[in-house]
């Protein structure tokens, strides 16, 4: 398939990809795979970098080298994108239309920590894996017990919990920044699970939380939240956000002149569409992901921007590509779409090749993560993470100018 046909199949199901259009019929030479999230509402801008690009870049890249290599032939991969409107009841048709009207034969873990934990049910009783990427939580172990079929392919909420604040404890402990932390979170379950990993973690650490706020998924004005922070005199700012929020903050913070020496927002802040809009102000900003340079980073984000026309992130993009090296490399061992028998290959692994080196899914979860990047000259480099060898060194924040 020609980069330009391609794309314009991807315009098509785009426009398909809402409840109320006809269902779309595939080949029977072709793969189906289903591809749920948020194209409006609150989360679709994080969608929109994230979640939908990398499924598009995979699918392209399989199909010019001519589909995925099965038993009885290659077969192209054909994308089937809904719209969950950044509602977890949408989000639970979309998986249930895929699985009983599209008949797909696999069908990717939905964009957003709440929104997977709302459709597992769905997918266990489709009788689909669920590989997920965009799913923070601690309840990953209670939920592979739960739903055998359950993998997540993204570290925990305390494994990001304690990279952000082991950064600022360092800062701390080596008398760089003092022991007042403002805290705030979006008010669903991605923030407030890590709102409520982080208090016990900060009070370990030796911080004082001087001001602690949750806001709602969705809110628009970010005044409130920065004034009473900067009014709290804290020597650190962390925000559990999710993209518009992370903008929003910012952008608040500027205004606000919010000059702490360590600011951290969680996701967005590993957008390129971050360093982009806030320009020098970015710089040395603290954030969820980050990656490690290198050769092969560069040429992901280089085709990643060629073939989708989108940015790849510095966090959760070359993640889902992992993800979707590792399960290519599942399906062409075993040879069909036999989803049992490809969750069965996940799990005995033992490791596979990817972007971001060897990885495997002990007990269903991923074994390494990036969990904290900062923008440092244009990129936003790793400080902290698990399974990786080397992490950029920590700079203070030095206003906003």
């Amino acid at each position: 398939m020609k980069r330009r046909e391609f794309l314009k199949l991807t315009a098509a199901t785009a426009v398909a990809g809402t409840l109320s259009a006809p269902a779309v019929r595939a080949q029977s030479s072709t793969v189906k795979v289903g591809v749920v999230g948020a194209k409006t509402g609150p989360l679709a801008p994080g969608a929109a970098v994230t979640h939908f690009p990398p499924y598009q870049l995979w699918a392209y890249e399989v199909n010019q080298r001519g589909g995925l290599k099965l038993k009885d032939g290659q077969k192209k991969i054909e994308l089937i994108e809904y719209d969950d409107r950044t509602q977890p009841p949408e989000a639970i048709k979309a998986v249930e239309r895929l699985a009983t009207v599209d008949k797909a034969d696999w069908i990717g873990g939905v964009y957003a920590t709440g929104f997977n934990l709302a459709t597992a049910p769905t997918f266990a009783k489709y009788g689909y894996p669920q590989l997920t990427q965009a799913c923070v939580t601690d309840q990953g172990p209670a939920l592979v017990k739960k739903y055998p079929g359950f993998f997540m392919f993204q570290a925990s909420t305390s494994d990001f919990a304690k990279g952000a604040i082991g950064v600022l404890k360092k800062l701390k402990d080596s008398g760089q920044i003092g022991n007042k932390v403002a805290a705030v979170n979006v008010g669903d379950d991605f923030g407030i699970e890590l709102a409520n990993a982080g208090r016990p973690l900060f009070k370990e650490a030796g911080f004082e939380i001087v001001y602690d706020k949750s806001y709602p998924l969705g809110t628009q004005d970010y005044a409130p939240v920065v004034k009473a922070a900067k009014s709290a005199n804290p020597d650190a700012f962390v925000a559990w956000s999710y993209p518009p929020d992370t903008f929003g903050l910012a952008d608040q913070a500027k205004i606000e002149a919010l000059n702490v020496k360590a600011y951290y927002s969680a996701v967005g802040c590993a957008f390129q569409g971050f360093s982009q809009k806030n320009g020098p102000a970015a710089e040395n900003v603290l954030g969820a992901g980050g990656v490690t340079d290198s050769p092969e980073i560069r040429d992901f984000y280089k085709r990643h921007k060629e073939v989708t026309k989108v940015d790849a992130d510095y966090w959760g993009s070359p993640m889902y590509y992992s993800m979707l090296q590792m399960l290519t490399q599942c399906i062409e061992t075993v040879g069909s779409m036999d989803r049992q028998a490809i969750a069965e290959q996940i799990r005995k692994g033992p490791s596979f090749k990817t972007l971001v080196g060897e990885v495997s899914l002990p007990g269903q979860i991923l074994n390494k993560a990036w969990t904290v990047g900062q923008w440092q000259g244009g990129f936003f480099s790793a400080v902290a993470g698990l399974g990786f060898n080397s992490y950029a060194p920590v700079k203070l924040k030095t206003g906003w100018s």
